[in-house]
């Protein structure tokens, strides 16, 4: 009987074990690329962060890197002049000087204000081959760019509203 109690013991200590090893790797296993990885991005933060700071459908398109609706957002129509910056840090990211009308329903740029504040990655989501836009400091997803914009540049950054917002000029 004394043998069962240690058998029972060791068996429990055993399962115990194995449950915290188990719960310590998944806490500690962060996607490469992803906007929780420190590596990569020098201000990524935990997706909780994120989900306590940011509006639900920036969280959204920011984070689950979705989309919204072209025609149906904040500043695809928008004409006024300012800047646009990060729904999530508050880096300035582009101007109304580079924004035109794509045609498209979402708002586009040129040019971004300071090339150093963005990263453009692989995008390879929904069957497709794209040049996701993400803000560098935080890997945080902004929207894509496209090779069909005007000149100076030909380039199209094709964004999303609710990774921005709108700083008017004074």
């Amino acid at each position: 009987m004394n043998m069962k109690k240690v058998n029972l013991i060791v068996v429990a200590l055993f399962f115990s074990a194995l449950s915290a090893c188990g719960q310590g790797q998944s806490k500690e296993k962060i996607v490469a690329g992803s906007s929780e990885d420190v590596k990569t991005y020098p201000e990524a933060k935990p997706n909780s962060y994120w989900k306590k700071v940011l509006s639900p459908d920036a969280y959204d398109i920011m984070v689950n890197k979705g989309t919204e609706p072209p025609f149906h957002n904040p500043y695809w129509d928008n004409h006024e002049k300012g800047i646009y910056v990060s729904a999530a840090t508050g880096k300035p990211l582009f101007s109304s000087d580079t924004k035109f009308d794509s045609g498209t329903g979402w708002p586009s740029f040129f040019k971004p204000i300071d090339p150093k504040a963005i990263m453009i990655v692989k995008d390879y989501s929904d069957g497709m081959v794209r040049d996701e836009v993400v803000e560098r400091s935080t890997g945080l997803h902004l929207g894509h760019v496209f090779d069909d914009g005007p000149a100076p540049t030909g380039l199209r950054y094709c964004l999303d509203s609710y990774a921005l917002k709108f700083v008017k000029a004074k």
